[in-house]
């Protein structure tokens, strides 16, 4: 993105160069030659929980430390930064940083990890991105929507609730870890093992709510491409492989529809809310030829897309998924 950003804009300024007969147009050729092949642009990725900043937070902290802080910002002490080994003139050796954290210390389920600050350098970041997006922030956008229907405030109560904790570990194990290729000195159990420690932490108090927010944007990244790798991995007759994302995609819609399981009135906590509230309604109420998914799968194209939204083996699991949430809750 950096490297498109800096490029980019030095095309267009070698571009308006050329319109101005005044200018120097064959510097800015050589500095655009220059950024295209003398500078390099490494990718990289962070992980670091952070919750939203709550009344509560604000009260803590004057409280304990004395002073009034508009904006608390509280994290876990987790931290992670894996970078591309890309550079042009040689790097730092940020690998070798420290800081004082027994947690991190004790921590062996990173990549690459000789570190308490958690800085590696690897060869490509892709497959630590894609690791880091499905079992963590996919784990996050499953967990959301049951943890909110039964009136779960905070993530740490969902991790360790006798029904959601055992359906994520089922989740992460059986359906989304199984779509994950192999990622260089990384067990995926252990780090989905890691995740779940992260997520019972209780200190950084991150809430449901926060997450829940704007699943129109967060399930095609976290979900829907999980359900897709699925059913193209090969025994499509099979629904088994889906059962738990289709459900995820149940819960997400029984949360559109506004209200918990005790009545509870859900907020608008969406930017396209009224559209998703609208449909939820209508396919809780579909009978006959229209079922739960025709109505909800096949209204949300920019959502599901082709593999998902008109897959019968994934529209069976929703149906099925919707189902027992109507009946039994």
């Amino acid at each position: 993105v950096v490297k498109n950003v800096v490029l980019g804009l030095a095309q267009a300024q070698r571009k308006a160069q050329e319109l101005d007969k005044d200018s120097h147009g064959n510097d800015d050729k050589n500095f655009l030659d220059w950024l295209q092949n003398k500078v390099t642009y490494p990718n990289s990725m962070v992980d670091r929980i952070t919750a939203g900043t709550t009344s509560a937070m604000r009260d803590h902290v004057e409280m304990t430390y004395g002073y009034q802080d508009a904006a608390p910002v509280f994290a876990e002490p987790f931290r992670q930064w894996v970078l591309e080994d890309k550079f042009c003139a040689g790097r730092p050796s940020w690998e070798t940083l420290n800081y004082d954290d027994e947690d991190n210390n004790n921590n062996n389920s990173v990549p690459n990890l000789t570190n308490a600050a958690n800085i590696s350098f690897v060869e490509d970041v892709a497959p630590y991105e894609l690791m880091k997006i499905r079992i963590l922030n996919g784990g996050h956008a499953s967990l959301c929507y049951p943890a909110a229907l039964l009136d779960v405030e905070y993530v740490h109560e969902a991790a360790g609730h006798p029904t959601i904790g055992p359906f994520l570990e089922a989740l992460e194990e059986k359906e989304i870890i199984p779509t994950l290729p192999p990622v260089p000195d990384t067990d995926l159990m252990d780090y989905w093992n890691l995740i779940r420690d992260r997520f019972s932490n209780p200190t950084i108090r991150d809430t449901v709510q926060r997450i829940c927010y704007d699943g129109a944007s967060r399930q095609p990244k976290f979900i829907v491409p999980v359900a897709a790798d699925a059913l193209m991995s090969g025994s499509n007759c099979n629904n088994k492989q889906v059962n738990g994302l289709a459900m995820v995609s149940a819960l997400w819609c029984r949360y559109c529809q506004g209200t918990t399981e005790s009545g509870k009135a859900i907020s608008p906590n969406d930017p396209q809310w009224d559209r998703l509230h609208a449909l939820a309604q209508r396919a809780t109420a579909a009978t006959g030829s229209q079922s739960p998914s025709s109505v909800w799968l096949t209204g949300l194209p920019d959502i599901y897309g082709d593999t998902v939204g008109t897959s019968p083996v994934f529209a069976a699991a929703f149906d099925k998924a919707m189902l027992l949430i109507q009946s039994q809750g």
